[in-house]
């Protein structure tokens, strides 16, 4: 499970309604339900006028991805894994990494070995490869769109609630106790807006874009590797190439971690 989500949803709603009681508001004033359907299902009013039913159907994929932590092969293990991929291949030709192809989990890095493995040129792994990774941003961008837009809208349709709590209120005026209610109720609407929006849907759209971020650099990690085990390049040739991926921190581990096996 991808605990930062939970941790920040968590401090998030603490923050908020800690803050409420210090401040001498009681929680109840925010089960006021036409803010919450404003806010909630104005904001889902949008996303549908926004965007297709295709991309809507992925919203509980994302928020999937959002709260799991992706099974990945780490930066530092594909390395070693195309340094041994490296000396099978010099020693014993490129075809000898058919029966360990099969075994690979990850999709993009299978289909790239296999198009080495079965002789293509170079130009056209990098081509096909680079088009997986740009289709791939594209989807991610737009999943994060979709989150990106609702956290645009929801303090907007905040003030909009607002607005419609003081025509309320305004048309009370002859109710002094009444009209101290309707003016909290009615800036309600604003604060659920504007905690949705900022605390919600603007950073779930950022954590996209940066788990984004994260799969295409490890797939262009990849790519490196796919094609300089075709070229046949030796191990040392592996290790620059794809040290320039890892942090200087990573590149110290690996490289105490692989002169120990040396030794």
């Amino acid at each position: 499970m991808e605990i930062s989500t939970l941790i920040g949803l968590v401090l998030g709603f603490t923050a908020v309604g800690v803050g409420m009681v210090l401040k001498g508001s009681s929680l109840t004033a925010l089960l006021n339900p036409a803010a919450i359907l404003i806010i909630i299902v104005g904001t889902i009013a949008t996303i549908f006028i926004g965007f297709t039913m295709e991309d809507l159907k992925r919203i509980p994929k994302l928020f999937k991805i959002m709260f799991t932590k992706p099974k990945t092969i780490s930066k530092k293990e594909l390395v070693k894994q195309f340094a041994e991929w490296t000396t099978v291949s010099r020693r014993e030709g490129i075809l000898s990494l058919e029966n360990r192809v099969e075994e690979i989990d990850d999709e993009y890095l299978r289909k790239g070995m296999g198009m080495a493995i079965d002789g293509n040129d170079s130009e056209f792994i990098r081509d096909v490869l680079f088009e997986d990774i740009s289709a791939m941003e594209e989807r991610h961008r737009d999943g994060a769109l979709i989150f990106s837009q609702m956290g645009t809208y929801a303090p907007t349709l905040g003030v909009l609630g607002a607005v419609v709590g003081l025509i309320a209120a305004l048309s009370n005026l002859n109710e002094v106790e009444a009209l101290g209610h309707l003016i909290s109720a009615a800036f309600v609407a604003t604060l659920l807006g504007i905690f949705t929006g900022y605390v919600l849907w603007h950073p779930m759209a950022n954590k996209l874009k940066l788990l984004s971020r994260r799969e295409a650099e490890l797939k262009r990690m990849m790519l490196e590797g796919i094609l300089s085990i075709q070229a046949g390049d030796n191990v040392n040739a592996i290790h620059n190439k794809l040290f320039v991926y890892l942090s200087s921190t990573e590149r110290k581990q690996l490289t105490e971690e692989i002169d120990n096996e040396k030794t």
